[in-house]
């Protein structure tokens, strides 16, 4: 009776079973930390304990308190379901914030900007440009006599 050959060998298998493991797998979402403290633990936290945590140009901004606008616009994000509309881009970004859409003024129109996690700490402004990159054209068309003989690539 033929004996049944088995295609491969051990090393062969092992060899396969590595390549298996080190295939590519779906990536999981990685987990949002803030200064070594998940989304639950932020919005658990005292306010006072959270300044802590600020950057000291944001922390300082709580610290001395808000001006009249800058708290009109936090008590609407603290209590808004809708889009907030908002001219004053000096206000930072607390964990309460999160998920909440917020329309910033850039000088010509309104942007609106939903606000993430990996925003807190920051400023409403930074996330607003509120100027135009310049555009080019070619290099140096026109502007001298010698770049009429611009090398034809």
């Amino acid at each position: 009776m033929a004996k049944k050959i088995i295609a491969g060998s051990a090393k062969a298998s092992r060899r396969k079973s590595r390549k298996k493991a080190s295939a590519i797998q779906a990536r999981r979402k990685k987990e949002f930390l803030y200064r070594g403290y998940n989304m639950e633990q932020l919005l658990a936290m005292p306010f006072d304990e959270f300044l802590t945590l600020l950057p000291s140009r944001a922390r300082r901004t709580y610290l001395k308190g808000l001006n009249y606008e800058q708290q009109l616009v936090f008590d609407k994000l603290m209590t808004a379901e809708d889009v907030v509309r908002t001219h004053r881009k000096d206000l930072p970004i607390i964990p309460q914030f999160v998920g909440k859409t917020v329309s910033i003024y850039n000088g010509k129109e309104f942007k609106d900007i939903e606000i993430k996690p990996e925003m807190i700490g920051c400023f409403l402004g930074e996330f607003v440009m509120t100027r135009k990159p310049p555009v080019h054209s070619g290099p140096g068309v026109g502007a001298t006599r010698s770049s009429k003989f611009m090398p034809l690539k």
